[in-house]
Formats: structure tokens, C-alpha cells, sequence
């Protein structure tokens, strides 16, 4: 029963999907770390500095002691999903249109592949698919 348990999960864990999504996982957190990088290291310093070198960051209101509440890092955090969203944005219109391409692409070669003749049954001629009558033995096609 144990083996049988573990030899569904093996065939489970090696499906085709299952590892696309494993991947898929990885690959986007990986690219969530560049995307935050690229959002607190290099886009949120300038902003910083063009509002007046304010630190969004350091931004709070002191209730009590120990009660603080960090509307500076909630701006950062804010910022950064919107920076990230136009980001994946940009990265998925770009996807969809290199898609589209080759999509076009595949359509036109095979547009240019599809034949445009057909044969004679009478005849064995080449003939225009959209021919009714045979131009070389006159006969009628159906």
C-alpha cells in the first residue's frame, strides 16, 4: 500500500504540468528578486532624491511608545507593487506580441505551403482549385 502510495506521488510529481508549474515558480521568484532590486535600489533612490532626499522609508507616526505606524514603508510597498505590476505588464505585452509574430509567421508559411492546385480526374492535369471546368480537356469538375 506504501509503495503503491509512492509510486502515485513519482507519477504525479513527474507529470509534464507539475514541473512547468515547478519551474514556473522558480523562475518567478527569481524574478521577483531582480524586479524588487530594480525597485529599491535603483528606481526609489531617484524618487527619493527628486521629492527632497526623503527616505520613504523612515516615514512613521509615533502613537505611543512602541505603537508606531510605518506609513513610509507602506508608500515604499505600495510604489513598489505598482512599479512591479507595469513591469510584468510590459514583460507580458512584449510576450504577447512576440507571440502574435510568430503566430503571423506560422500562418503565412502555412498559407504558402497549402495547395493551390489540384488534379484533373479526367485528365491528370494540374488545375486552379477553385476550377469547375478543366482548361485542357474541357471536362467538368464536381
Amino acid at each position: 500500500m506504501i509503495k503503491n502510495f509512492f509510486n502515485e506521488f513519482k507519477t504525479f510529481a513527474m507529470r509534464g504540468n507539475v514541473m512547468d508549474m515547478a519551474v514556473g515558480i522558480i523562475i518567478g521568484a527569481a524574478f521577483g528578486k531582480i524586479v524588487t532590486s530594480l525597485v529599491e535600489d535603483v528606481i526609489m533612490p531617484p524618487i527619493g532624491w527628486a521629492l527632497g532626499k526623503v527616505d520613504f522609508s523612515d516615514l512613521a507616526i509615533d502613537l505611543t511608545e512602541g505603537v508606531t505606524i510605518k506609513y513610509g514603508a507602506f508608500l515604499n510597498t505600495v510604489i513598489s507593487f505598482i512599479i512591479v505590476a507595469f513591469a510584468v505588464f510590459i514583460l507580458i505585452k512584449a510576450i504577447n506580441t512576440l507571440q502574435a509574430k510568430m503566430l503571423k509567421d506560422e500562418a503565412d508559411a502555412a498559407a504558402a505551403a497549402a495547395p493551390t492546385t489540384k488534379k484533373c480526374p479526367y485528365c491528370c492535369s494540374d488545375i486552379p482549385l477553385e476550377a469547375t471546368r478543366c482548361p485542357h480537356c474541357t471536362s467538368e469538375i464536381k
